[in-house]
């Protein structure tokens, strides 16, 4: 399995294809098909017998977008230094 730099929570840009230019945020990542699905990109209807026509996003492929903005980290960092420094102290 490969490890993505991508993520979900990140923004990105598509750099190719039809909705090339176009940014938005990262709604779900398959990393064993090197797929991503961005919110704005790729719209498609979709038509469902209950609720009548839906809009809603494709799977891009990875190699097709860029990183914008990668998703602020955890604040679990935060803790596990204050949690070294304590130790450090005593």
């Amino acid at each position: 399995m490969l490890k993505l730099k991508i993520k979900k929570g990140d923004k990105v840009q598509v750099i190719a294809g039809s909705d090339k230019g176009k940014k938005g945020t990262v709604i779900e990542v398959k990393p064993s098909a090197m797929k991503i699905k961005v919110e704005g990109v790729k719209v498609q209807t979709h038509y469902d017998k209950k609720d009548g026509l839906l809009q809603k996003e494709g799977f891009i492929d990875y190699s097709n977008v860029k990183l914008v903005e990668a998703k602020a980290k955890a604040k679990t960092t935060e803790k596990k230094t204050t949690k070294k420094t304590a130790a450090k102290a005593k």
